[in-house]
């Protein structure tokens, strides 16, 4: 069985805070410690700690694997033991064949020397022969956005243009493995689709990609798997859309439920057309919001809502049992309400639901959770906006002595 381009396999990285030698006198222990093999010890001092806990993973020809997690959890760290920039403390990272790597803004540059000489640069680096990085190198500059500015010192660039030009070197340069940092968010948001697109073309040539982001969108739509890090650990491992919605499952700090103690929500599903979990709902796809909830007394003609807000905060939809005239006359004790969507007409995306229990008017909340469950819409479709609206293409055509009219599938008919 052929090995993965990529493997990471039970690696740990330990580093100690404010480690630094300014004489001989400190850096000689510091010496003697890594070669007697002290260094690798299990037991953590003197400000040491794990930034990468026994993590593994592998990824093969024309997969995505996605990390996402927290500030500080160890994702970038990951990346720096792939492109060899760090040296893990145990386990192993190999990465067979030529990377394209861009894991922070400008890395690799030498700040002095021109765009151009450093797309040079960065190619003899890679292994590649001059007339290689030659014969690519407009395609860099024109992707990249910076020809005005190729023969400028690179020092002079902001940060948006050595993003750009990083990138564009790392992705046109004939890579076996590409791995791409957050780094790309400095980009505005045509440059990031152009660079997803990229990604997506390699990927569909068969080249292994590591890309770590906080756009979860982004994540969704270009990864094949994804694993969540917390704490140099790897807390999931699967599906893009089960990834991300763990990881969207903690309810953040100060957004705790509001409720009176005579009803409350006790748990919220989202169920497919069959009444199974589901982890992602296709566009025009069926979802059941099911609302659990238990009473400390009957409550009389009660209403349920349920809002959906996307990740960004756009409030997307919002009905109750009050706006559909739906009379409820008492619940008591433990039950559930179903809200079913038989189209679920949103575009890809993450999004979040926020579910009340109200008195008659809807004006005092018995319980209120606020964005409390996420999750993931997906699709193959590629339309822009917020929701998906049926519709098809029709081509009225005339021409001299008839006219025809051809509909989407593409029979014509006179």
């Amino acid at each position: 069985m052929e090995r993965a381009p990529i493997v990471f396999e039970s690696v740990w990285k330990k580093f100690r805070r404010g480690e630094r030698h300014d004489s001989l006198r400190d850096l000689i222990p510091s010496i003697v410690r890594r070669v007697s093999g002290r260094a690798v010890r299990d037991e953590l001092v003197d400000q040491e700690f794990w930034a990468v806990r026994d993590v593994s993973f592998s990824v093969g020809a024309g997969e995505a694997l996605g990390i996402i997690g927290p500030n500080g959890a160890g994702k970038s760290t990951i990346l720096k033991l792939l492109t060899r920039i760090l040296k893990p403390t145990r386990g192993r990272c190999e990465v067979r064949g030529r990377a394209g790597a861009l894991i922070e803004v400008a890395a690799g540059f030498h700040p002095d020397l021109t765009g151009r000489e450093n797309v040079f640069l960065q190619g003899a680096l890679m292994g590649m022969k001059q007339a290689e990085i030659g014969r690519k190198f407009d395609e860099i500059v024109e992707f990249a956005g910076v020809s005005e500015f190729i023969d400028t010192p690179v020092k002079r660039y902001s940060s948006g243009m050595n993003a750009r030009l990083g990138f564009a070197i790392a992705a046109h340069l004939d890579p076996d493995v590409l791995i791409i940092d957050e780094v790309l968010s400095v980009g505005d948001a045509r440059f990031q689709e152009r660079c997803l697109e990229r990604m997506r073309e390699l990927r569909r040539r068969g080249t292994p990609l590591v890309f770590v982001s906080h756009n979860l969108l982004a994540v969704l739509e270009l990864c094949t798997r994804a694993l969540l890090i917390e704490r140099g650990r790897v807390r999931f491992d699967g599906t893009p859309a089960a990834t991300i919605q763990e990881y969207r499952s903690a309810r953040p700090s100060g957004d705790e439920p509001s409720h009176d103690g005579d009803a409350r929500i006790t748990g919220v599903q989202l169920l497919d057309q069959r009444g199974r979990p589901a982890h992602a709902i296709e566009t025009d796809g069926w979802l059941t919001v099911r609302i659990h909830y238990e009473t400390s007394r009957p409550i009389d003609r009660p209403h349920f809502g349920v809002d959906v807000v996307r990740g960004d905060g756009v409030h997307c939809y919002g009905t109750n049992t009050r706006i559909d005239r739906l009379e409820i006359a008492e619940i008591d004790g433990a039950g559930h309400v179903d809200l079913v969507i038989p189209r679920l007409c949103l575009l890809p995306g993450c999004y979040s639901l926020s579910v009340a229990i109200q008195d008659t008017h809807g004006v005092r909340p018995h319980d209120v959770q606020y964005q409390a469950y996420p999750f993931v819409v997906t699709s193959e479709r590629r339309d822009l906006g917020l929701v998906y609206l049926e519709h098809r293409w029709q081509l009225n055509q005339l021409s001299v002595g008839r006219s025809s009219v051809v509909n989407l599938n593409g029979v014509a008919t006179r």
